[in-house]
């Protein structure tokens, strides 16, 4: 009898599936783009210290989740996520991305999106896709959103501890991934088979 392959596939989510930052579209999204780029110039110190490597992605991405979403309400937070993906994530998707991940579907491969974004807006779509999801998750006290990420942003070396701890990877007989940025290095190079920016 032949055997039949033990498969997974981990996509990135931000540049790989989609065709941009879905954070910054949320941003423009819940708060307008004229907030957005007040926003951005007001932190722009921040994510210049970033570039330079003089503070973490973390650190950067806390102060901009903190100025745009601090004190707001989980569950309000939740209801814009949803209505992003209906009304402006389906635009950003690349169909070749979809078609890879419905392939994958198919032949009975587990499908894995591994992302540094907020779980918040990305959960209700990948809920559709009945896929599984690994992100960032926001602390919230009391109901609230505090500004800051809880645990750790799931990019570079994260989204391997993360993977490693959820799978026994040792078990699979292929293992592909996906990214597009240097901080996918590290789960790329997890992959059997692995794609850098294989849907522009």
């Amino acid at each position: 009898m032949k055997k039949t392959l033990k498969q997974i596939a981990f996509f990135d989510f931000d540049g790989t599936i989609t065709t941009r930052d879905t954070l910054l579209e949320f941003i423009k999204f819940t708060k307008g783009r004229f907030n957005f780029y007040l926003g951005f110039i007001l932190y722009s110190p921040f994510l210049v210290a970033y570039k330079l490597k003089i503070i973490s992605n973390q650190s950067a991405k806390e102060k901009i989740l903190g100025f745009f979403f601090k004190n707001m309400t989980v569950e309000s937070f939740d209801e814009k996520g949803k209505a992003f993906v209906t009304e402006k994530l389906p635009a950003l998707l690349r169909p070749k991305a979809l078609a890879e991940i419905r392939d994958f579907q198919d032949k009975g491969i587990r499908v894995v999106i591994v992302s540094a974004s907020p779980e918040n807006w990305i959960r209700p779509w990948t809920e559709q896709l009945r896929i599984e999801l690994m992100a960032t998750c926001l602390d919230i006290r009391s109901g609230v959103l505090t500004g800051k990420i809880k645990g750790n942003n799931c990019h570079g070396n994260e989204k391997v501890r993360r993977i490693n701890e959820s799978f026994i990877l040792s078990a699979y007989d292929k293992i592909y991934t996906f990214g597009d940025t240097s901080g996918d290095i590290p789960m790329l190079n997890l992959g059997t088979t692995r794609f850098y920016k294989p849907f522009r």
